[in-house]
């Protein structure tokens, strides 16, 4: 007894050195989490997204973000590295490859459909999908280390975010660098323009807590920004008096915001890619503990979980709609476009495409 009594002593001491010592890859910084409403007021509970039509991409995994043509064909990123797009039939068939991970997508005036690629940078792709162009991968000798969104205003000025200069996508993969930089909480994102007239990239923004999803607003004055570990929307002028300054558009998301894009009539269409976690709130507060909490193992540390919610708001920041599907046919959503009388939804994870009806969306009847 006295034996097993020592082992198992000696077991709890190695234990505890290796949870306080084992160097992991984030040094957390305390922040203080705004209380979670859940689902209530403007996000009350439904079931809204219940009934998407759920699209075969070819057993290809995590149609990220979604781009339509002049013709109002639909455009998705995957995992593979491959660019997908919707025919006239419906079905899902080649567009490009970019070897990398693609993730925002978004057509430029010449037709170019420009590529945030977390492992490459910022690319084109021209438009019969064959040729592949990086446009850039640094800014002021610093490397873009997770091109993530992207968007571009009427005269070609491109807009997109490297979502964390400290964990680097192809380090770590898109998920798990995106993890590491929101339990570390150290504003490591920011958003970047690149001139397709002077080749130069330029900071615009920084110090962001996950730098995801951006949009050029439908005034072209100003950028909205979805600032993932944050909960949050912030609004970053580019034009008029208040050009060079950021303000909170939406606060206190029920969820983590991914992609935002423009949507009809003035709108804005934004995913949550999971609800918010309990344990990492509780611990804002204390860097050690969430120390501690990343030498677990991963299966005991915060993560995504399944749950469908995508968002629609106003230029000034108040909901039109709220989409949910708590039933998790369709889940890790992130993001949604209209076209030809859809919503089409995307999803960090899944293995199809969804869409829905526009004339079941309240907003769409405004």
């Amino acid at each position: 007894m006295l034996k097993l009594l020592m082992a198992v002593l000696s077991l709890l001491g190695i234990a505890s050195v290796y949870l306080l010592s084992w160097p992991v890859p984030v040094t957390p910084m305390a922040w203080v989490a705004p209380e979670d409403q859940g689902l209530t007021g403007d996000f009350e509970a439904n079931d809204k997204l219940s009934s998407l039509q759920l699209i075969s991409i070819s057993g290809e995994e995590g149609p990220e973000d979604l781009a339509v043509d002049s013709e109002g064909r639909v455009y998705f990123s995957l995992l593979s590295g491959k660019i997908m797009r919707l025919n006239a039939d419906n079905k899902a068939e080649d567009f490009a490859d970019t070897g990398g991970r693609p993730l925002g997508i978004e057509f430029s005036p010449s037709g170019d459909l420009i590529v945030a690629d977390a492992y490459k940078g910022l690319l084109s792709v021209s438009p019969d999908g064959k040729t592949v162009k990086l446009l850039t991968n640094s800014v002021l000798d610093s490397p873009i280390r997770y091109a993530d969104d992207v968007d571009i205003t009427a005269s070609g000025e491109i807009y997109f975010s490297d979502a964390s200069t400290k964990f680097p996508a192809d380090i770590y993969t898109t998920y798990g660098a995106s993890l590491l930089d929101i339990m570390e909480h150290g504003g490591h994102g920011r958003v970047l323009k690149y001139s397709p007239f002077t080749q130069k990239t330029t900071v615009v923004v920084s110090g962001i807590q996950f730098a995801n999803g951006i949009t050029v607003t439908h005034e072209e004055d100003a950028i909205l920004i979805n600032e993932t570990g944050s909960y949050r929307v912030l609004k970053h002028w580019f034009k008029g008096e208040k050009s060079g300054t950021t303000d909170v558009l939406v606060d206190n998301l029920p969820g983590f915001p991914d992609n935002i894009n423009r949507g009809e009539n003035g709108t804005y269409w934004l995913g949550l890619v999971s609800p918010r976690s309990k344990p990492l709130d509780m611990l804002s507060e204390f860097p050690q503990l969430r120390t501690v909490v990343q030498r677990l193992p991963s299966s005991l540390r915060p993560k995504a979980e399944r749950f469908g919610h995508v968002v629609s708001i106003t230029g000034s920041g108040s909901v039109l709609e709220s989409l949910q599907d708590p039933h998790h046919s369709y889940s890790f959503t992130t993001g949604a476009v209209e076209s030809g009388g859809w919503l089409y939804v995307s999803s960090l994870h899944e293995h199809t495409l969804a869409r829905l009806k526009r004339d079941q969306i309240s907003v769409s009847l405004q």
